[in-house]
């Protein structure tokens, strides 16, 4: 029994998912927290895939300061489906939140809907902004501002401008 809990932890310790986000301590931080029961995709690579549909699992508040473009808001406490009625089931999805706790969690439930090709953001729109990525408001217009969720998450923001409520 303990050979397989601690051969799991060395599997676990080894993937690499520091290719994922540029600071250590970060990744250090996402690897604790998140459950990594969704499949993940970095943000250079989501970027780059013209076909997905972003799917932003944040609260309104947070949307409504910036937004990855053309994402498609659902939310966490009040989360609705509604809002993806017309989607292909077969679409590539993927699912963002600050900085990737909420939205694994919507990923699994959209898995559990039929959307088998939905994927967790790994670091969120935290590390897209990090990254030099852009983020909208909603006149659909380029900002420096990001809802950093709290005083204590924001400190993984590095990029941007802050802003709490």
């Amino acid at each position: 029994m303990k050979l397989n809990l601690l051969l799991a932890l060395f599997l676990i310790s080894n993937i690499d998912y520091g290719q994922l986000v540029q600071s250590k301590s970060y990744n250090v931080m996402l690897r604790g927290l998140l459950k990594h029961d969704v499949k993940e995709i970095g943000v250079k690579q989501a970027n780059q895939e013209n076909d997905a549909i972003f799917i932003d699992a944040r609260e309104k508040k947070e949307y409504d300061i910036s937004h990855i473009k053309n994402s498609i808001w659902v939310g966490y406490d009040n989360y609705s489906i509604k809002p993806l009625a017309l989607l292909d089931k077969t679409s590539k999805i993927i699912v963002y939140c600050s900085v990737g706790y909420r939205s694994e969690i919507i990923a699994k439930k959209l898995i559990a809907l039929g959307f088998q090709n939905s994927m967790n953001l790994y670091g969120g729109i935290f590390e897209w902004v990090n990254q030099g990525y852009p983020v909208y408001d909603l006149q659909n217009q380029v900002t420096s501002k990001v809802h950093a969720y709290s005083k204590s998450w924001g400190i993984w923001l590095n990029e941007g401008e802050k802003v709490y409520d």
